[in-house]
């Protein structure tokens, strides 16, 4: 069991548009009723993450604590969505409650979204959320392993992909033996020695190349027509 601290800072990213912005996870777990609450402009994904990380602490092993926990979401006037917060507000309660040492995660950015199991589910814009992260002179990001690789090609910060809670915490805590993913690990695995068409090949249409750069960053979809093509939709 490790110093119990009052107000824990964890800090983490969240993607907006094509980019990712800094986001301060607070946690506070004080005196007063049990309870269990996110502030700071959260959508519904961010709010469901309270049973996600009750329960995967639970099921990783460790003691939800029986406090009144406050997690804020700074800064409060941007919206915060999705569920990449999972594992910085478990790490937090975790570190705030005593389980994990206090200066674990000092200098290191950390998202990733949470079964009830405890595993680390992939989230979208790990390459904009590295490259944020090396903006902001963040010495390491832990993600979840599906991403560490696509994080990996922005030089800058160690990125530790990790599998699950527990995982995350061995790694926090100075008890892994977790390397760093190394740049262009497993990336383009099973499309090597093939070509095809690139976009250096197309004549003009900036406003689409950019269109499909923005689609493929993004996950979003698009829709392609003209009068001298037939539609197509990706």
């Amino acid at each position: 069991m490790y110093e119990v601290v009052s107000v824990y800072r964890v800090r983490s990213l969240s993607l907006f548009g094509i980019d990712a912005l800094p986001v301060e996870v607070e946690v506070d777990v004080g005196a007063g009723l049990p309870g269990f609450s996110i502030v700071g402009l959260p959508d519904t994904a961010v709010q469901e993450a309270r049973e996600r990380v009750r329960v995967a602490i639970s099921n990783s092993g460790y003691k939800f604590p029986t406090r009144k926990v406050i997690v804020n979401l700074a800064p409060a006037n941007l919206r915060k969505e999705g569920p990449a917060f999972d594992l910085p507000i478990a790490l937090a309660v975790l570190a705030a409650s005593g389980s994990i040492p206090e200066q674990g995660l000092e200098g290191t950015g950390v998202v990733g979204e949470l079964s009830l199991d405890g595993g680390v589910r992939g989230v979208r814009g790990a390459l904009s959320m590295a490259e944020s992260a090396k903006k902001e002179d963040l010495s390491a990001l832990i993600l979840p392993e599906q991403n560490a690789a696509e994080a990996a090609e922005i030089a800058g910060p160690k990125v530790y992909g990790v599998r699950s809670l527990k995982e995350a915490v061995s790694l926090v805590a100075g008890e892994s033996h977790l390397s760093p993913t190394d740049p262009g690990a497993n990336v383009g695995e099973g499309i090597a020695g093939k070509s095809g068409d690139d976009f250096a090949d197309v004549a003009g249409q900036q406003y689409a190349k950019r269109a499909l750069e923005v689609t493929a960053a993004g996950g979003h979809n698009i829709l392609i027509f003209g009068q001298n093509a037939t539609p197509l939709t990706a």
